[in-house]
């Protein structure tokens, strides 16, 4: 009876809610890498080159990192629909407003103020998750959620390329287009999103009495057993040791991927692609990365382990990496970029569900922003890191070997430092049946 609750529950839940998240973090990311296929015609109008470039779109990561902590503390009290509704309009609001950069200095200033407003999204969907799916689901709908990232530069590839194609219509640039094109749906669903989400199970209406009765008492009893072993307070979770080593965790793999991904139109057209075509060849990486996640996600449940499927995801991303910086301006930089892609994405469900199996309440709420703010430095680092080796060696070579030993430095954390237990089981006090 019990385990027919729990799938019926549970399928109710992932119909409801993951094609919702999908969609939120897919329009993030095509709002997020589109300024990589923008540089094929925007960098010479705007004066930046690949050093300058660097810095300015990563400049994106430092508004994100100063403000990930208090929205995701905003979003625990005040709950996720309003709130993710107010990121999604002001970062699509600012996302098209990129179409109005005249220069270096009002390309950084918008990337930085597009941080500011998208802070907490990606964070504040892994912990609203949270409060649906108990700790043995997590990597796989954290792996699903997450399919959005590479779903989204896969398919956003093809899309920004051919909306830049309409260069010169109206006498507007093409890049300019695919700005204010690609903002748009962001503000329409941002509107709509309060009317979509549900904030807590307690008020999901579109689960039966007995299947809410079953999901509040399993996570209840997930957040007991927890605290039992030991609770962290929220000031705490920002010095706690497994917190701290979870950061420099996702450092390297954030600087691993958002170094490769910010500068991947550039890479493949080296290979001697057209400008359409290289928003086709973009999207093989990135369908092996839907591929990785999946498979990760599933693994790691399956498994009932986090650590060692996170280490074997980044030691993947280490070699494909490296394959790539061998391989530069030959099909063999794709070969390594794909292989790469495979582990730097199947890390996110094993890495994701590590925190709430130590943290509840707000210092999870806290952590997982705080965590999430300062491995996205890397998306900073990553950028300005390929840009200047580019700028200096005029190849990216060496930009990839760097990569990968970012991608290297997060396995060895994960191997070394990252062994988090399971907290004690604790009997389950009886409930009575829901009428």
């Amino acid at each position: 009876m019990a385990d027919a609750l729990e799938r019926t529950a549970l399928r109710k839940i992932y119909l409801r809610l993951l094609p919702v998240t999908l969609l939120i973090y897919f329009l993030c990311y095509i709002d997020r890498i589109n300024v990589g296929f923008a540089a094929l015609t925007m960098n010479k109008e705007l004066g930046l080159d690949p050093s300058i470039f660097g810095i300015a779109a990563g400049a994106f990561f430092w508004g994100y990192c100063l403000f990930e902590v208090p929205s995701n503390i905003v979003l625990e009290k005040v709950g996720a629909r309003l709130w993710l509704a107010r990121i999604m309009v002001t970062w699509g609001l600012l996302s098209g407003a990129t179409a109005f950069c005249v220069g270096p200095w009002s390309f950084m200033s918008v990337r930085f103020l597009l941080g500011v407003a998208e802070a907490g999204l990606y964070p504040g969907v892994l912990l609203y998750l949270t409060y649906w799916f108990p700790d043995q689901h997590r990597a796989r709908i954290f792996a699903g959620f997450t399919l959005a990232l590479p779903g989204a530069v896969m398919l956003g590839a093809p899309l920004s390329t051919g909306l830049m194609e309409l260069d010169g219509l109206w006498g507007i640039a093409g890049w300019k287009w695919m700005f204010l094109a690609e903002a748009a749906p962001t503000v329409v669903i941002g509107c709509l999103l309060p009317f979509i989400l549900t904030d807590r199970p307690a008020e999901a209406r579109w689960l039966s009495d007995a299947e809410r009765g079953w999901l509040s008492r399993t996570l209840e009893h997930e957040r007991r057993r927890i605290e039992a072993e030991r609770t962290v307070g929220l000031l705490e979770s920002f010095w706690n040791p497994r917190v701290l080593l979870l950061s420099l965790n996702f450092f390297g793999i954030v600087t691993a991927s958002l170094g490769l991904l910010i500068f991947l139109p550039q890479i493949v057209k080296q290979i001697g692609l057209t400008n359409m075509q290289v928003g086709w060849a973009s999207m093989v990486p990135y369908l092996c990365g839907c591929a990785g996640m999946a498979a990760w996600g599933w693994l790691s449940d399956r498994l009932d382990e986090r650590r060692w499927t996170l280490f074997s995801a980044c030691i993947i991303a280490a070699i494909g990496l490296m394959v790539a910086g061998l391989g530069v301006g030959t099909y063999w930089s794709l070969v390594g970029i794909s292989i790469a892609a495979i582990g730097l994405y199947g890390s996110k469900g094993p890495f994701w569900s590590m925190p709430a199996m130590f943290l509840t309440g707000s210092s999870a709420a806290a952590s997982f922003a705080w965590i999430n703010s300062l491995g996205n430095l890397g998306g900073f680092f990553g950028p300005w890191i390929v840009g200047w080796v580019r700028t200096s060696t005029n190849s990216f070579a060496g930009g990839l070997y760097a990569l990968a030993g970012f991608a290297l430095l997060a396995a060895v954390v994960s191997a070394f430092w990252l062994n988090i237990p399971k907290p004690a089981a604790l009997p389950v006090t009886p409930a009575a049946p829901a009428e």
